[in-house]
């Protein structure tokens, strides 16, 4: 699943490596459109629905958050 995410935030910001940050947002590495994109690739890719609620800054400011959240919304580990 890390990889597959880390495939996909490389794919819509090329120029970043999201292996090496600790906090996507404050580094200035995804925006909000950026998100938005990531959020569709998520739910095509894994088969959910992510909640316009839950499209917050701390869910997705790192891979592990994106796997929490991902996990929250039923995709195992």
């Amino acid at each position: 699943m890390k990889e597959k995410i880390i495939t996909f935030l490389t794919e819509i910001r090329p120029e970043f490596d999201f292996s090496e940050s600790s906090n996507f947002i404050e580094e200035g590495m995804l925006d909000s459109f950026d998100i938005v994109s990531l959020v569709a690739s998520l739910d095509e890719e894994f088969g959910i629905s992510i909640d316009g609620t839950e499209i917050l800054p701390e869910n997705f400011s790192s891979v592990d958050g994106i796997i929490q959240l991902l996990i929250k919304n039923g995709v195992a580990e």
